[in-house]
């Protein structure tokens, strides 16, 4: 567990999962320039991509930020016990992901605001836990904000099709549901403030609803992108995007727009999923952009 100030704002990593994704860069990132991954295979490896095994590895997990006596938990991983036919490796987990929030000093009730920056798969799990046969919210305190356009997008009364097939099934029905039908969803479009500190805009492309959460506090910025940037080659290669954007043209627009926002601002960068560094600040390199250092996380005692 990892924590890091920004400003008056503390940001924890609360991990669920780190690993082998079971996929090769080319299934994972199928769209990477040849010879991409051995070019930049000195910062890629092991973190990002173990080229002895040629698999992608990736983390789940949850940032806690704590502003203005608030708790904030910004996306909740897979969840586990849930019920995943299309995507085998996130299938029934079991993971100690409620330990680690409560090493971090935090029970679900303690929870005030969840954000879910997009309704995928690996972004809603621990939105809701198993009561006995019955799927409930995790953080009965908490208000869940979640996009509007992603909540109608994957509501199956909408019946819209998607790049992931059947890969999001059973997702809304025991993880966002749940939340709605209990009252503690907030669904919002446009751009929501939550305190002085922190603010959501959409950033649409990957999903319809996909957003950005960014944080200002003491002169100092950092943006959380979910999954605008899966893996740090999409950083040195930013059209390059996964095969999961249902919105392939607005998702290498809008990974370029927030990138370009990040360098200029000297934002600190906070993708979903990436392992042992987990944020990244980056500068410009012409058209593209470098990684000019990773975060400096201090270890909680």
């Amino acid at each position: 567990m990892d924590e890091i100030t920004i400003g008056d704002v503390t940001v924890t990593r609360v991990k669920e999962f780190y690993g082998s994704l079971g996929m090769t860069p080319a299934e994972f990132l199928p769209e990477s320039p040849d010879g991409a991954w051995d070019e930049h295979r000195g910062w890629l490896a092991p973190d990002f991509w173990d080229p002895e095994t040629n698999e992608c590895h990736a983390a789940l997990q949850s940032w806690l930020i704590r502003s203005e006596g608030r708790t904030i938990l910004v996306d909740t991983g897979v969840g586990n016990h849930k019920d995943r036919p299309y995507a085998a490796v996130w299938n029934r987990l079991d993971t100690a992901y409620l330990d680690n929030l409560a090493a971090a000093g935090v029970r679900p009730e303690d929870v005030d605001v969840v954000v879910n920056t997009h309704l995928h798969i690996d972004h809603v799990g621990w939105n809701t836990r198993l009561d006995g046969r019955t799927w409930v919210p995790t953080f009965p305190n908490a208000t869940y904000l979640m996009p509007r356009p992603d909540f109608d997008f994957w509501n199956p009364a909408e019946a819209h099709d998607s790049v992931l097939g059947r890969g999001n099934q059973n997702v809304f029905e025991d993880s966002v549901a749940p939340v709605h039908e209990a009252g503690l969803a907030r669904l919002w479009d446009g751009t929501y403030r939550i305190d002085r500190n922190l603010r959501l805009d959409p950033a649409p492309g990957h999903t319809p609803g996909s957003s950005v959460l960014t944080l200002e506090s003491g002169g100092e910025r950092a943006l959380f992108v979910g999954d605008l940037v899966h893996t740090a080659l999409q950083i040195v290669e930013p059209d390059t995007n996964s095969p999961y954007c249902e919105d392939p043209a607005g998702s290498r627009a809008t990974r370029h727009k927030l990138l370009g926002q990040a360098a200029d601002g000297r934002a600190l960068l906070f993708p979903a999923h990436f392992g042992a560094q987990g944020a990244v600040r980056v500068e410009r390199r012409g058209s593209k952009f470098a990684i000019a250092r990773w975060a400096a996380f201090s270890p909680l005692s």
